[in-house]
Formats: structure tokens, C-alpha cells, sequence
């Protein structure tokens, strides 16, 4: 576990880093979560530093057991609430923390870090490619349940990276760097079409 939690160190470091350097327009900047700037983006990647277990369970219950409801409305609190520099301090001091998504372990830890920084750099066109032995790790844990949660169909798609020895699926072949086919099985609006 050890490299894996040194591979999310360095994710969450390069990201806060490439954060304070942000203008206030880049922070107000639509990024490729639906509905979210650049600033609801990282509330949403701090909230596991900022929330307690207890409170998160709290802000759970308000909004009826849904996760994405409550992430959400916490994303668009938090986002009002704190200033961009308060966000990306709070990632800085963070880049070590071991929280690791239910289920997902640090894997999934990673996974969250590497596609919510895409969602923000490839808004923002800063030409950023993601390490690839991070990005191995991310696209090698993909898996059916991925593409239901973000409800995408890739039948007869098969993705093929062209900068990593990766593919994932049957059927013609859809050739891009690995994290554009990344955006692409996240449902985000800039992947790559074919």
C-alpha cells in the first residue's frame, strides 16, 4: 500500500499546487462536472478532510440517504463558503490523509483525485497529462459497474489506450490517450467521440 498511497500524495500535491496558481475567473470557470465550477469541484474533493464522520452521516440523513444529493449541496455550500485559497490550502495539508472511498480503497482514493483533477484542468484547457503509472492503476480497476453508475453504454466500443498497453471491452476500436477514454467511460462531455 505503500506506493499506492505515495501515487495520491503526489496526485493530491501537483493539484493543490496547480490550484493556487488559479485566477478567480478559473476558479468561476464551468468545469466537466455538470453543473459545477472549478470551486464546487474541489469542495466536493476536500469534503472527506472537512467532514467528520458523524456530520457526514448528518448531511446524509438531510438528504434522505442519497450521496449524490447531499454532495451536491455540500459542493455548492462549501464552494460559497470557502475562499479558493481556504480549498486549496485544505488539499495541501491533506495530501497524505487515508481516506479511501466505501468500497473503493485506495485505489478508488486515487481514481476520485485523478478524475476530478481532469475535470478541472481539461475545462480549463491547462495541458496537464496525469503520470501514467497512476493512470494504470485507475483505468486497470474499471470494471461494468463503473459505466452503470455514470450511465454509459460502450457496446461494440472497445478502448484502447494509445499511450498505455490497455484496453477495455470488444468491438471497434476507439484509440485515445488513456485519460481521455477515462472522460469518456466518466460520461464527461469532452471525451472522445471516435
Amino acid at each position: 500500500m505503500t506506493d499506492i498511497r505515495q501515487l495520491i500524495a503526489a496526485e493530491r500535491h501537483e493539484l493543490a499546487t496547480l490550484l493556487k496558481e488559479l485566477t478567480t475567473e478559473q476558479w468561476d470557470a464551468p468545469s466537466l462536472c455538470e453543473g459545477w465550477r472549478t470551486r464546487e469541484v474541489v469542495a466536493h474533493l476536500t469534503m472527506p478532510y472537512r467532514y467528520s464522520t458523524s456530520r457526514f452521516l448528518l448531511e446524509l440523513a438531510k438528504s434522505g440517504g442519497k450521496f449524490n444529493p447531499m454532495s451536491d449541496r455540500l459542493a455548492r455550500r462549501d464552494a460559497a463558503e470557502l475562499s479558493p485559497t481556504e480549498l486549496a490550502d485544505c488539499l495541501a495539508a491533506n495530501v497524505d490523509h487515508p481516506w479511501k472511498p466505501p468500497g473503493g480503497g485506495f485505489e478508488g482514493a486515487l481514481s476520485h483525485d485523478v478524475i476530478h483533477g481532469l475535470d478541472i484542468t481539461v475545462a480549463l484547457g491547462i495541458n496537464r497529462r496525469v503520470p501514467l503509472d497512476r493512470m494504470r492503476i485507475v483505468v486497470s480497476g474499471l470494471s461494468p459497474k463503473h459505466l452503470k453508475y455514470f450511465g454509459v453504454d460502450l457496446t461494440g466500443i472497445q478502448l484502447k489506450a494509445t499511450d498505455l498497453d490497455w484496453t477495455y471491452g470488444t468491438g471497434t476500436p476507439l484509440e485515445a490517450p488513456a485519460q481521455d477514454l477515462l472522460l469518456k467511460v466518466c460520461g464527461r462531455q469532452h471525451a472522445p467521440t471516435g
